[in-house]
């Protein structure tokens, strides 16, 4: 067990074996068990210290050891791995249970909530406010208030979940890496760039395959769909994932859907609420269902007849340059345009619209130049720096590690890199933390270990890792959600970094996105790797002037699946309608593309099935708006302007959760955010005149 933390507090991942994790485990629920005895035990009556804030110091081991295990289970996961993961994930829910419905805890975190007359509450700060009102109501919403036999059924339904969402993803995982496409024959790489055929190569030869190798991770499949000529492939690509997860075998998700949504439903109505949706919603900046669609008919209100427009400009385009006449086609005429003709056609469009594309841009994207120009964004912000550390132990080769040095010469965080996909790692891209940011009982300010996990454009045999506009802008995505973590500056670990209401936790991250097409922004890194040469002036205002293209295109698809999410978990009732249908009416109202049979998206979607997502989609397009407001504020200022940027890390970046999302936002932007700036940014309203 002792091999998990060292004198120095990194994780010494070549001392630890799959087989410590177990044992591990179940020393730390031993652990946390006696301290929850001490203080459900402690003859003296409840105060902050002696039980609020005792809680908050319980479990450190347990946190230890699962933050390591689960971040492996998604990064550099392994059968062992995964099946012990099945093991322990009722375990450890169990072991979560029987402190959430600790009668003689709960007792006494209630007494020091209800005791606000109290020398002892009338001494708490604001911070500490806030960590007992998120101590009583998290055992309130964990059913602490039930009757014994309610309490029960809570039990079995939290287990229940846990394994059903572990599961889903393992699937998704599995169902990701069993399709590949293997192509011999050169003629069939008509269109790709040589950035996606040098890939094909490379994995065909780690596979131990002659020609060419694509696969449904995102670096081959998203330019597989954007480039390949071949129609009758794009289409074997596109089925083979938007079907993941459907097929009668083990990697089937159609049941667990309906399980983890029927489960969510039943949880929330134990709980005395109507769905999980207020459920899930009464802690979060929306507050309500009505409010989610609110924002979400207003986007579509605003957004959908330029969506509408920018999909009939691509298919035009697609049966001009194949001379097809749509007025002769029936419904079943596989001529008709279709969703893998989209981003074919669309990237034909841009290119002729403003000469730019994706492969355009590669050799100005070389990662290391990327990381340098993102990390030098920081120190221009906020003055820290970022020193590569290749003494700390990682658990893969491709991982990074860097020391991250405040402004002031003090130490700030540990940061771990992980850029590339491989078979181990689930696909998108993410933030976590090894170890989160707290304040000791001796004042010591314990630091960080962030980590951002992505699955960019690896290096091939004749070239380094090349990345597209969109993976740069997903790397200062991921960057801005490590700032949150890196900065956080708070007492309590439950409070600190991105433990915020979950419609916030993307503020940071796409407010960093609006970087990617500043042109004094970029002009700080990219240039060719070949040549050195800096990315032309012209190229900078190509890139700016097609920022905009098929923008309504993009929000609509955000919507819709906003829409899908709200639908599984307004639920009054059981789901028991078939899933395909289902889903094609939730979310009509937003779609622009056709839809394809047999096709389903809600068996993949991890964000709201496995992740933290489930009826909180729509925080994307939330935090669209904080984030386009936000950053208009640069825009007056200038986008490297260090009182603003010093103004955002004091009152969001650092804050964590110690104060309500729009108290914070208020006081860094002084006023309440408005859709204005991110209508002007898509430009669907015209800028207003000063």
């Amino acid at each position: 067990m002792n091999t998990f933390f060292t004198t120095y507090q990194y994780i010494p991942f070549d001392k630890i074996a799959e087989t410590d994790y177990e044992p591990a485990m179940m020393k730390g629920i031993e652990e946390e068990d006696k301290e929850i005895a001490a203080i459900v035990e402690n003859p003296a009556s409840p105060t902050f210290e002696n039980t609020v804030e005792a809680l908050e110091q319980t479990g450190k081991l347990l946190s230890k050891v699962t933050e390591v295990f689960f971040n492996l289970l998604s990064a550099e996961t392994t059968d062992f791995l995964d099946e012990l993961a099945q093991k322990m994930s009722p375990i450890l829910t169990e072991h979560s249970n029987n402190i959430t419905l600790n009668e003689g805890l709960f007792r006494r975190i209630k007494a020091v909530y209800d005791d606000h007359a109290s020398d002892d509450f009338k001494r708490l700060n604001a911070e500490q406010k806030q960590l007992l009102v998120k101590s009583y109501e998290g055992f309130v919403r964990n059913g602490a208030n039930l009757p014994a036999d309610k309490k029960e059924q809570l039990r079995k339904i939290s287990a229940e979940l846990g394994v059903l969402s572990l599961q889903f993803s393992q699937n998704k995982l599995k169902d990701t890496n069993d399709f590949t496409l293997h192509i011999s024959d050169d003629a069939d790489l008509e269109g790709l760039p040589e950035s996606a055929i040098d890939l094909a190569r490379l994995t065909a030869k780690e596979k131990g395959l002659e020609g060419f190798v694509f696969t449904l991770q995102a670096p081959s499949y998203s330019p597989f769909l954007t480039y390949s000529a071949r129609r009758n492939l794009r289409q074997q690509m596109y089925m083979a994932y938007n079907t993941m997860c459907t097929h009668p075998n083990a990697n089937n998700n159609m049941e667990i859907v309906r399980k983890i949504v029927n489960l969510r439903r039943e949880m929330a109505q134990l709980l005395g609420f109507n769905t999980y949706a207020d459920y899930a919603l009464a802690h979060r900046m929306a507050e309500k269902p009505e409010n989610v669609y609110h924002l979400l008919n207003s986007l579509i209100e605003a957004y959908m007849p330029m969506a509408q427009a920018e999909v009939k400009e691509v298919e035009e385009l697609y049966y001009q340059q194949n001379n097809i006449d749509p007025s002769t086609l029936t419904t079943s005429d596989e001529r008709r345009f279709m969703p893998w003709d989209f981003a074919y056609y669309s990237n034909k469009l841009k290119e002729s619209k403003f000469n730019i594309n994706s492969e355009m841009l590669r050799p100005y994207f070389e990662l290391s130049k990327v990381k340098k120009g993102v990390f030098d964004l920081a120190t221009r912000l906020y003055g820290i720096t970022f020193t590569k550390n290749t003494d700390v132990p990682v658990y893969h080769p491709d991982v990074e590690v860097y020391d991250v040095i405040d402004k002031d010469g003090s130490y700030l965080a540990l940061f771990y890199c992980d850029f590339h996909p491989r078979a181990s790692k689930k696909s998108g891209a993410w933030m976590t933390a090894f170890k989160e940011q707290w304040i000791e009982k001796d004042g010591i300010n314990s630091r960080p270990q962030v980590s951002i996990v992505m699955n960019l454009s690896k290096p091939t045999d004749t070239k380094p890792a090349l990345l597209t506009l969109g993976e740069v802008e997903t790397f200062l995505h991921e960057f801005g959600h490590s700032l949150h973590g890196m900065f956080a500056n708070t007492t309590y670990k439950s409070l600190s970094g991105t433990n915020v209401y979950w419609d916030f936790v993307e503020l940071p991250s796409q407010f960093m996105e609006n970087f990617s097409i500043e042109k004094d922004f970029l002009n700080t890194f990219a240039t060719h790797y070949e040549t050195g040469e800096p990315i032309p002036q012209e190229l900078i205002d190509r890139i700016t002037a097609s920022r905009n293209f098929n923008v309504a295109y993009a929000c609509m698809r955000q919507v819709s699946f906003g829409l899908l999410d709200m639908a599984f978990y307004t639920l009054t009732d059981a789901f028991t309608t078939d899933l395909f249908e289902f889903e094609r009416h939730a979310w009509q109202k937003a779609k622009v593309l056709p839809e394809v049979e047999g096709t389903c998206m809600t068996v993949q979607f991890s964000h709201i099935m496995a992740g933290g997502y489930s009826a909180g989609y729509y925080s994307y397009k939330w935090a669209e708006v904080l984030d386009a407001d936000a950053f208009s504020l640069f825009k007056q200022r200038g986008i490297f302007d260090q009182p603003t940027a010093q103004s955002f890390r004091d009152n969001i970046l650092s804050k964590g959760g110690t104060e309500h999302p729009m108290t914070l936002y208020k006081r860094f932007r002084g006023q309440e955010p408005t859709i204005e700036a991110l209508l002007q940014r898509n430009g669907i309203t015209a800028p207003k005149k000063p």
